[in-house]
């Protein structure tokens, strides 16, 4: 996945950022604009560290931080901010992806407790390069760095090469919820059309995508 950043990009995006923020600040409530100015400055990045995430004011995701920059983002959302942890030892794993550390150090994610990772977070897994001059496929392993040639079918699957930032990744969990094509994924539904959301329908056009496009690649 190539990063995509709103500021930089065509008029159409930054409005799409505008919009999005805008939406942020109409569902908070005060308490939340209150802790918003109240965030510290810096924060530790805290391997097994829980860290709280609000999407759009709507509701509460929670991410735990693992090696390598990664994150595991579970299944798991709420109105109100959770107490017990502990839920979040038997719910689901969304997926596990590299987050820019800043996120963390600059507390836009705050952290609200730490929590033994689990057997099945144990290993991070792999991910997959895409080289669409060549369409040829590689695995890389956070752990080694290494890179491994492979092919489409082993890859199939896996999460795609790259560092995502916040609001990236907010997107993506307000789209799944949504069960909409998630914009940042553009690319990887192209080459996965099996991966997009199982209620998109054929000639849908969702977040400025023509599904069809990706169905049909």
């Amino acid at each position: 996945m190539v990063e995509l950043n709103p500021k930089e990009g065509p008029l159409e995006m930054r409005l799409m950022e505008l919009v999005r923020k805008t939406q942020i600040e109409k569902n908070m409530s005060k308490q939340e604009k209150k802790n918003l100015g109240n965030k510290p400055k810096r924060q530790k990045i805290t391997i097994g560290s829980i860290v709280e995430i609000s999407i759009e004011g709507l509701y509460y995701v929670y991410a735990q931080i693992l090696p390598k920059s990664l994150y595991a983002f579970f299944e798991y959302r709420s109105k109100e901010p959770i107490v017990d942890l502990s839920c979040l030892t038997t719910a689901p794993v969304l997926f596990v992806i590299p987050v820019y550390d800043y996120v963390i150090t600059k507390g836009i994610w705050l952290k609200v407790g730490k929590l033994p990772i689990r057997k099945d977070l144990e290993i991070l897994p792999l991910e997959y390069i895409y080289d669409n001059t060549s369409d040829k496929y590689s695995t890389y392993n956070c752990y080694t760095g290494k890179i491994v040639p492979s092919t489409k079918e082993d890859v199939r699957g896996l999460e795609r090469a790259a560092v995502w930032a916040e609001n990236h990744v907010e997107d993506r969990i307000r789209d799944y919820y949504n069960q909409v094509p998630c914009l940042w994924l553009k690319e990887h539904y192209e080459l996965f059309p099996e991966s997009l959301p199982k209620k998109i329908s054929m000639g849908q056009i969702v977040n400025g995508m023509n599904v069809n496009k990706c169905i049909n690649k």
